[in-house]
């Protein structure tokens, strides 16, 4: 009955052998080379299933299993690896639902198999068949007092559902229940929300006291030290090179005796690596320098007692470079050491991608997939003007073929990214770290200390680790460098994670107009894209993209003004303008948020408030005013369907301004600091800001002329 049931049923696969592979030959792409394993061996590489260059080779061991029940586990296990779920299954589970999950989520859902096996092994059953649905509401129960949020939860339930549904596909059924939520439903069974939802809206962005420096000095290692660092690098492989190959001779000896002995005599350091606490001897540079052979060098070493002495007197180990890099008005280094080579093009590799990750608005995987010639340059228009820089990339999330299958490899996104100058930069250095067609953060080619070959790209703990790095380098410089007002402080929300850039481009866009994302790059060409949702918008694409991150961040923005705009009108200040009654109606009826975490599905809403054209209120630091975005009355020239005002691009007169009493008292106070520097700045430049500052006390004295004390609508 079994085999007619396979035979007649495309669904169930064929009991596997011992020898059978734990990952069949039809869900291995062509180019995937990782190593299979076989169904009797005690950890199953899920590998063979991952294409993704940033993605980890995860296992499942299943030591983790209780013995009684590895047998019934391990084919449940390698019919959801190998099969995939009726259709009938995910019609009922809606637009999600998936035939055939990533492998990340494979090893997830096998983890929580084995999390059920050992809860059921310590009540002494030994048979997946023999739990019930009671025992699955007692062991949910059970799992959520551990504390899970109902997201979590939600997900546990369906991986124990998923338990039930391949078992049912498996050759040989063990005759587990069907959970009680799936006929009751799931809601009931979930712990109460908290408000805690993940996803990219939940992540803090970075403070901003954060973010500045360490933008400035990815982009000055980027544009300032990169020949520098990549010069030392090329000399440090020659050195290396060259010192392997050395040859013992007469000649070499002679060579290293004129090159050490004049030191030992006269007391000067002696060339060494390692650390300040236990320095060793320069054996590599020694045998490049002085063409001597590495047994050459020991043998030198040894009968001098060089060992002792560099422990004594450690000294540089310069390479003979030029140095044309500087930080502000002087020449960063004298002199590239050897032993510091490595460590500089990690954390050019580093900047790089603090870069790419900030000012792109990729996902990391996305910047982990990037190539060599992802970014070719633009040919110029016929007029001569110069075409805009693209980056041709992938896109992982959610990415499944017809089938409904997860494409561990991605998709080409339809749409390019727009790059702005500082990241053709960064990839144009990245790409001369890389072989061409290589992965721009190749594990093999990154790692240039140890050159261990790993595969793929960098993994993002190993990123993360990066900018940690480079983060005390930077502060250990600054600090040599006297700049001290340059250094990057803790962020008191953690660590500079990966994920954290992305909401971070958003939440500066939208909250510090002409400020942080600028820097030393126009913000109004950010903005300007980044509005520009066509096909050769900045990043753009049919599925969100970072505009439903933009959106959220500037919702959230408005919203807060709106709130900040009804207490200032509640405590009695005057408004003037005007859009001043039209502002303070639409701060009447804009939603207040309590919290900071919004779950995914706000991005539509979000997307849907900021439509809204003529009432959403936009706070405009920089010229300390409000802007009540309305387009047929902005001076600010927005593109067609543009939702926001161009910020940067603020004009007098508007009809869309709208200032507080405290707008025209922070005028004044940025007067008289521009008239403080007036004074002592030469002719010209003092009374063009003298000028300014005029100006602004006269923007002041027309609020104070024309403000009103008006109500908040009802």
């Amino acid at each position: 009955m079994t085999s007619l049931a396979i035979e007649n049923d495309p669904y169930i696969l064929a009991m596997p052998g011992p020898d059978s592979p734990v990952v069949l030959p039809q869900w291995i792409s062509p180019g995937n080379t990782h190593a299979n394993a076989r169904y009797r061996d005690p950890v199953w590489p899920l590998a063979p299933l991952i294409d993704n260059p940033s993605g980890l080779l995860v296992r499942i061991h299943w030591k983790n299993c209780p013995a009684p029940m590895l047998g019934q586990m391990k084919l449940v296990t390698w019919t959801m690896i190998n099969g995939q779920l009726r259709p009938t299954y995910l019609r009922e589970r809606g637009h999600r639902a998936r035939a055939r999950g990533s492998a990340y989520d494979m090893r997830e859902t096998c983890a929580e198999w084995m999390r059920l096996a050992r809860w059921l092994h310590e009540r002494r059953i030994t048979s997946i068949g023999d739990c019930t649905d009671d025992l699955l509401r007692a062991y949910v129960s059970e799992r959520w007092d551990g504390g899970v949020t109902r997201e979590t939860a939600r997900k546990i339930c369906s991986r124990l559902t998923d338990l039930w549904a391949f078992d049912q596909l498996s050759a040989r059924p063990s005759g587990i229940a069907r959970p009680p939520w799936e006929t009751e439903g799931v809601d009931d069974y979930l712990p109460a929300d908290d408000g805690s939802g993940l996803g990219e809206n939940s992540t803090e962005p970075l403070d901003p006291r954060v973010l500045g420096p360490l933008l400035v000095w990815a982009i000055r290692f980027v544009d300032d030290l990169a020949d520098d660092i990549l010069g030392a690098w090329a000399e440090r492989r020659r050195l290396v090179d060259l010192a392997a190959a050395n040859e013992a001779s007469p000649e070499s000896h002679e060579a290293l005796a004129k090159f050490v002995l004049p030191r030992i005599r006269s007391g000067e350091p002696l060339p060494a690596v390692g650390t300040s606490d236990q320095p060793r001897l320069a054996r590599t540079y020694l045998a490049a320098v002085t063409g001597a052979s590495f047994g050459q060098v020991s043998r030198f070493a040894q009968r001098h007692r060089l060992a002792a002495l560099v422990t004594e007197r450690p000294g540089p180990c310069p390479l003979q470079v030029p140095v044309h890099g500087r930080i502000g008005e002087k020449p960063w280094r004298s002199r590239i050491d050897f032993t510091e080579a490595g460590e500089l093009m990690r954390h050019l590799s580093t900047a790089a991608a603090v870069i790419c990750l900030y000012l792109t608005g990729m996902r990391p995987q996305e910047v982990q997939g990037l190539r060599s010639g992802c970014c070719p340059d633009p040919a110029s228009s016929p007029d001569g003007t110069p075409g805009r820089h693209l980056i041709r990339s992938r896109h992982y999330k959610n990415v499944t073929d017809d089938d409904g299958h997860h494409i561990s490899a991605g998709a080409e996104r339809e749409v390019p990214w727009v790059a702005i100058a500082p990241v053709v930069r960064a990839i144009r250095v990245l790409e001369r770290m890389v072989p061409p067609g290589e992965l721009l953060f190749s594990s093999a080619h990154q790692d240039v200390v140890f050159q261990r070959g790993h595969h793929g790209a960098l993994r993002n703990e190993s990123l993360n680790r990066r900018i940690k790095a480079f983060v005390a380098w930077v502060n250990r410089e600054a600090i040599s460098q006297g700049l001290t007002d340059q250094t990057i402080p803790e962020d008191p929300h953690g660590a500079i994670g990966l994920a954290r850039f992305r909401r971070s481009l958003a939440w500066h866009i939208a909250r510090r107009p002409g400020g942080l994302v600028a820097l030393a790059i126009q913000y109004g060409h950010m903005r300007t894209v980044l509005d520009a949702r066509t096909s050769s918008g900045y990043g753009s694409r049919s599925r969100g993209g970072i505009h439903s991150v933009l959106d959220v961040e500037t919702a959230l923005a408005a919203a807060d003004t709106a709130a900040k705009l009804r207490d200032l009108a509640a405590a009695g200040e005057r408004l003037s303008g005007p859009a001043a009654r039209r502002a303070l109606t639409s701060a009447a009826t804009a939603p207040r948020f309590e919290g900071r975490i919004v779950p995914v599905t706000f991005a539509k809403k979000a997307a849907a408030y900021l439509a809204r054209d003529g009432a959403v209120l936009y706070d405009n630091p920089d010229s300390m005013l409000i802007c009540v975005f309305k387009r047929d009355n902005a001076l600010c020239e927005p593109d067609p369907g543009a939702t926001a005002p161009r910020q940067y691009d603020c004009q007098p007169g508007c009809g869309n301004a709208v200032r507080t009493d405290t707008h025209a008292r922070l005028l004044r106070e940025r007067a008289d600091e521009i008239e403080e520097l007036a004074a002592a700045s030469p002719g010209p430049l003092g009374r063009r800001l003298a000028a300014n500052a005029d100006r602004l006390r006269e923007t002041a004295d027309a609020h104070d002329a024309t403000a009103q004390l008006l109500k908040a609508a009802a």
